[in-house]
């Protein structure tokens, strides 16, 4: 069934998904979405979200809209998803075009060739013509079952032959060539088989179907690996190996696993990892990231221990940043150096590879390495180039959160790194809070005074915490010079891409508030603590921010810690913990500066 996206985006719009999927699943509200357990796998606690557009189960990773969901809940085909909801939206499918409909049915008699085609390669393999192959085949590890089960097989040695066998059953030779298994020879009607002396490996999309091959040579040949060319049903950018199988497996809850070749895809899955898929012989692309997405929220990139593993892993890196989403990220599993996940499953065995996958590496941890490449930041210049590719890898994420999120992660580690190399002075400075509080000399509306213009200064050096602090921040009283920054600082927020200080104080000289900036950032008449310098680290200085705040309003503090530790006890991420941290820390040091203060 051929329809316009025009109509498919309006069946969509008329068809509210919570109504949909409330029929069969009873959700609740989490936040500004709906969760429930998910009806495609047993599960007893919710993992199953419900947006205004998509669903996503986080257990399975089942995700879709509301077409997919009709298809997947009710075992429907494309044609009979959308006819449905058409009749409940009170829509009108159209009918298509006779070109359209000519289209659809060549489509459907490729699919017929290729699958006519893999019946004969899998006989071929089994057969006396076929020894060297299956030999080949044992010989790597695989097992009978494993081989039938992938439908591999034997190409022949050409010459005609397909053509010759498959026109028995009524399949002209110029079908053949649509499905992308002969070419035209030199000579006028004649062609020559695609796949010849090949081990055949039938490559299939989504739902098993068989759209297209590719093949190996058993002999010196090159190249050594080919696949079948682009036809009305194979797009080799959109196409993973292995994703029908590893669809079913993420559905049980398993990984998904991007390897690099045919035979660790198979090996992979003969080990028992059955999310294994692989491009075909290229590059990830950004079409196969946003398949391996609809597989899961986070695949594992395993790529093989060598110079070209590690570029294909930069590369799908710097491919993922500006498709990154709360719910859509990247883990990295690289193998040892020298192997692949063929030779580790089958030296080593499963466990190994286990461990490998266990080890997996979040991308906002692995992109650090990534970026650094290998290269010295032994000289001011090296250091700033490699902070400056930091924060650009940051700035391609269009979530705003996220990005700031990114970009205190990559900034945490760089400066945690460069002072781990700096010699210590005396006594080592505290890694969590170094606030240094106003003088006791100050008193009453003084002290209150200097305590605003250090937040302020620590926000105007790490603008990024507004995300995390801007509700409190909002709630203060301030000296009009340090009021006008804000309402600056929070009119910037809002517009900008990623909330840097740099950025900042370009706006505020634009706006004229250089000035007003100057004197919160000023070292008299009293120093600035250390969470406000600019080189603090970012989990310092939103530290140091909830210290100060509490000086200020230790009863807000209070309610601030209470907020963060629900918000930990239902999410349990990463970012809800950091918070948690922060406050409590800060509460813990305000704390001790009354004990003192009691005691005196």
């Amino acid at each position: 069934m051929a329809l316009s996206p025009a109509f498919l985006d309006e069946l969509r719009a008329r068809t509210p998904l919570p109504a949909l999927i409330g029929r069969k699943v009873r959700l609740a509200r989490s936040g500004r979405q709906l969760k429930g357990c998910c009806p495609f796998h047993g599960e007893k606690t919710p993992s199953f979200y419900v947006y205004d557009d998509h669903f996503h189960c986080f257990g399975c990773g089942a995700h879709g809209d509301a077409i997919s969901f009709v298809m997947q809940s009710q075992g429907a085909g494309f044609a009979e998803a959308v006819e449905q909801l058409a009749a409940e939206a009170g829509l009108q499918v159209p009918k298509p075009s006779p070109a359209a409909a000519e289209a659809e049915r060549r489509r459907l008699d490729v699919q017929g060739v290729l699958q006519a085609a893999q019946a004969v390669f899998e006989r071929r393999l089994f057969q006396p013509e076929g020894r060297a192959a299956l030999d080949y085949l044992l010989g790597r590890g695989l097992s009978e079952a494993t081989i039938r089960r992938f439908g591999l097989g034997w190409s022949g040695e050409g010459r005609g032959s397909l053509a010759a066998e498959l026109g028995r059953e009524g399949i002209e030779a110029a079908m053949l060539a649509e499905a992308g298994l002969v070419r035209p020879a030199e000579e006028p009607g004649r062609f020559n088989d695609l796949f010849f002396n090949r081990v055949m490996f039938p490559i299939r999309d989504r739902r098993g179907r068989v759209i297209s091959f590719g093949g190996r040579t058993l002999g010196a040949g090159q190249p050594k690996y080919v696949n079948g060319p682009e036809t009305a049903v194979f797009s080799k950018r959109r196409t993973l190996f292995g994703a029908d199988m590893a669809r079913e497996a993420a559905r049980g809850g398993a990984p998904v696993i991007v390897v690099e070749g045919y035979m660790d895809v198979i090996a992979l899955h003969q080990a028992g990892f059955a999310g294994a898929v692989a491009p075909l012989g290229t590059a990830l692309t950004e079409e196969q990231l946003g398949e391996l997405w609809n597989l899961t929220p986070a695949p594992i990139l395993c790529f093989d221990g060598d110079a070209a593993g590690g570029r294909a892993a930069h590369r799908a890196a710097e491919l993922a940043l500006p498709k990154l989403a709360p719910d859509r990220t990247l883990r990295f599993a690289p193998l040892p150096s020298g192997e692949d996940p063929d030779t580790v499953v089958h030296r080593k065995g499963a466990p190994a590879f286990q461990a490998l996958l266990d080890a997996a590496r979040p991308l906002s941890e692995a992109l650090f390495d990534l970026l650094r490449e290998g290269g010295a930041l032994d000289l001011p210049e090296q250091r700033a180039a490699f902070r400056a590719r930091l924060e650009a890898a940051a700035l391609r994420i269009p979530d705003k959160a996220l990005a700031s999120e990114y970009r205190r992660a990559l900034l945490d580690k760089f400066f945690a790194g460069r002072r781990s190399a700096i010699p210590k002075r005396g006594a080592p400075r505290s890694a969590a809070i170094r606030p240094t509080p106003p003088r006791a000399a100050l008193n009453g509306e003084d002290a209150a005074a200097e305590r605003g213009r250090i937040l302020v200064a620590i926000l105007l050096r790490h603008p990024d915490l507004l995300h995390d602090v801007g509700h409190a921040f909002s709630d203060l009283t301030l000296a009009a010079p340090f009021e006008r920054l804000r309402h600056a600082l929070f009119g910037w927020s809002d517009h900008a891409d990623v909330l840097d200080s740099p950025a900042l104080m370009d706006h505020l000289t634009s706006v004229g508030l250089a000035a007003e900036a100057a004197r919160a950032l000023a070292s008299e008449p009293f120093p600035l603590p250390a969470c406000a310098a600019p080189d603090a680290m970012p989990a310092e200085a939103e530290a140091g921010w909830w210290h100060i705040f509490g000086l200020v309003h230790r009863g807000r503090l209070e309610e601030e810690v209470a907020a963060a530790s629900r918000a930990f006890a239902e999410r349990a991420d990463e970012a809800a913990q950091r918070r948690l941290i922060a406050l409590c820390a800060a509460r813990d040091a305000v704390r001790r500066v009354e004990q003192e203060e009691a005691e005196a």
